[in-house]
């Protein structure tokens, strides 16, 4: 760990009013993919976790401008019903400061049993977090302009940014940007069904969902990086729940959703929403990989890997009545 990023940590454990002479280790934590991220082990063993944002300078989409905002007002939405999360400390300009969650990052060594009950314990929690409102549409932070009054302004102005990001960084896509743009409004009228702004954390793939065995048995310990999140349409989170796959098929998570009384119907309207929801995300990580400048073997993973979900969210856009009926 260089001296800069340890001094920086004094600065802002200072700041926040938390002697500096009690780091006792700064170091590095793995998996993000545009911040960095460090955790601050304190004399007394209290872990705190430290974001701070690249350069204003680096390149970067539109929409990921002021990311730190949006994270920030995520993790103190998710207090107010009860959702384990980080915990905001301090916040600056440049810096957020957080305290530590329990857990490591979801992964392969969970048995069935255990992933089942995990998942049902998950749509539990999203179910709680759908149930927050905000002052409106679109990304508390601003990247995009105020939040909009309803969800279809909203989104088609973060679709259109992602498809401007697309041009401006020639972006290579399975479909040109041209044919995107007029698929995507063919599903523009089933946004108007949307009519309050709710809690979407819109990244809750495995690494971002800890878990945590205090006693042995398994339980989710946080729900981190919470920096994508907006005021929008709670069936946006299904889209990374089920990451390159179909949140119809986890019925352990639909049974704890439903259960916590979460909404989860899949009429012809919501799926070509749930379509559209795809199409962005997938988007996003194709595009990002180039002002990420991420090497020649993750670029070709991911156009072999996300571009047909993307082609496959288009046609499901285009399909009349959207989607296919599950028994």
């Amino acid at each position: 760990m260089t001296e800069d990023s340890w001094e920086r940590a004094r600065r802002i454990l200072a700041a926040a009013g938390l002697p500096p002479d009690r780091l006792a280790r700064c170091r590095p934590l793995d998996g993000g993919t545009y911040n960095t991220v460090e955790e601050l082990l304190l004399t007394d063993g209290t872990r705190h976790v430290l974001k701070v944002p690249p350069p204003e300078s680096a390149p970067g989409m539109r929409h990921e401008r002021e990311l730190l905002v949006s994270e920030a007002e995520f993790y103190r939405s998710a207090a107010t019903v009860n959702v384990p999360a980080p915990r905001v400390v301090a916040t600056g300009g440049r810096h957020l400061l957080m305290t530590a969650c329990p857990g490591q990052s979801w992964n392969g060594t969970l048995t069935p049993d255990e992933q089942t009950a995990l998942r049902t314990e998950l749509g539990g929690l999203v179910a709680r977090l759908h149930q927050v409102t905000g002052p409106g549409f679109g990304y508390p932070s601003g990247a995009l302009g105020p939040l909009a009054p309803d969800w279809r302004t909203a989104f088609t102005t973060m679709y259109d940014a992602v498809l401007d990001d697309a041009r401006r960084y020639r972006a290579w896509l399975p479909r040109p940007v041209a044919e995107v743009a007029r698929t995507a409004k063919e599903a523009y009228d089933a946004l108007d069904e949307v009519t309050d702004p709710r809690l979407v954390h819109f990244d809750l793939w495995p690494g971002n969902i800890l878990v945590d065995r205090p006693e042995g048995t398994p339980r989710i310990g946080g729900l981190i990086d919470g920096e994508r999140m907006f005021w929008g349409d709670p069936l946006a989170d299904f889209v990374s729940l089920a990451l390159l796959g179909d949140i119809e098929d986890d019925s352990a998570f639909l049974t704890g959703y439903r259960k916590a009384g979460g909404r989860a119907d899949f009429d012809p309207a919501a799926r070509r929403r749930l379509a559209l929801y795809r199409s962005y995300l997938y988007l996003i990580m194709l595009i990002e990989t180039v002002p990420r400048a991420v090497g020649d073997d993750d670029a070709a993973w991911t156009r072999k890997v996300v571009a047909p979900q993307l082609v496959a969210a288009l046609d499901d856009i285009g399909r009349h009545g959207a989607g296919r009926s599950k028994g």
